[in-house]
């Protein structure tokens, strides 16, 4: 599966919330600022700009701009690194503050259902379209094989 389709999957309505909550203090204090200005296109990078980019990103996204869908996913999910935490010692994958080794064989953590276990155990303590697009992208990082995960009854 790409980057850009579980962002499609997700809908436009979680995703404008989604970049509405990117944290520019994150960004420089994890040195993305520059790099996701580039990436997203915007001469200025701001709250205001990304709000106003929302529509450009999304068209990006659905014509499968998978390579701006995996620097968009790493600015999102720098505003949930307490999600990523707690997810990731719950599978008991290691790592440092939310970061694991890029070369990880995760077979062992991600065992048939994780991604069940993972929502059921979360859900409710954070925000589900955030949860969603965790789980789907540590599948889409670390687990080659999974299908897309939808939040169960949807």
């Amino acid at each position: 599966m790409l980057l850009s389709e579980i962002f499609l999957k997700l809908g436009e309505d979680d995703f404008g919330a989604f970049v509405r909550a990117v944290s520019m203090g994150k960004l420089r204090t994890y040195q993305m600022y520059k790099s996701f200005q580039v990436s997203a296109r915007l001469g200025k990078l701001n709250t205001e700009t990304l709000r106003k980019a929302v529509p450009r990103f999304w068209t990006r996204l659905s014509e499968g701009d998978d390579d701006f869908a995996r620097d968009l996913a790493q600015v999102i999910l720098l505003s949930h690194l307490d999600l990523i935490g707690a997810v990731l010692e719950f599978l008991e994958i290691p790592n440092t503050n939310g970061f694991f080794a890029k070369d990880l064989d995760a077979s062992k953590y991600l065992t048939p259902g994780w991604q069940q276990r993972v929502y059921e155990k979360f859900h409710g303590a954070f925000p589900g379209p955030a949860l969603l697009l965790y789980i789907n992208h540590l599948a889409w990082e670390l687990d080659k094989t999974a299908a897309y995960f939808a939040k169960p009854g949807a």
